[in-house]
């Protein structure tokens, strides 16, 4: 038996079944990058575009070891992950969990999948030129423990005006009703 997906009206910001809507979905396997925020070492916050894998349960990003980004992502470990379109009406994933930084030898296999999501083809001698370097890489794995989701649509931010909720009939900009013909 195969379970509905939850209803994507219903859910609160914030529950992590967010990730199993299909909106959620489709931007978890889009070829876009994700923004990876987190609070650099004198304090101020950073964010980088960043090439992901989700695993069903974890984002995965890898690059290249050593890295600045690795030794301040174990110093603060709290980060927050967005994968948004440039389409209209937009469509944003806002995750939020603690990142995990490990090392291993050669390539990593997250890296490989996150980068053939533009296709198998496209990439493959960018991949077999990593394979024969044996690059040390870095995995950085978050586990969502918060998740938002707009739509735009159906979903849209906290503090959202009310007459792009639909919960205020008024016009859109009401300050300008006396420019508009009857």
């Amino acid at each position: 038996m195969t379970s509905k997906p939850p209803d994507l009206a219903t859910l609160p910001q914030g529950d992590i079944r967010l990730l199993d809507t299909e909106v959620a979905q489709r931007l978890l396997a889009a070829n876009i990058p994700a923004r990876l925020a987190f609070t650099a070492a004198d304090g101020t916050p950073r964010v980088l575009p960043i090439n992901f894998w989700w695993n069903g349960t974890e984002v995965v990003m890898a690059g290249f070891a050593p890295s600045k980004k690795a030794k301040m992502l174990r110093a603060r470990p709290d980060v927050a992950i967005t994968i948004d379109t440039n389409s209209a009406p937009p469509e944003t994933l806002l995750i939020r969990g603690r990142a995990e930084v490990s090392e291993m030898d050669g390539l990593a296999p997250e890296y490989a999948a996150a980068m053939r999501k533009g296709g198998a083809d496209t990439v493959a001698d960018y991949l077999r030129f990593l394979t024969e370097l044996a690059p040390r890489m870095e995995r950085i794995v978050v586990r969502p423990n918060w998740v938002g989701l707009m739509d735009f649509r159906t979903r849209f931010p906290e503090g959202a005006p009310d007459w792009m909720t639909g919960a205020d009939s008024r016009a859109p900009h009401p300050e300008h009703e006396e420019t508009t013909l009857s």
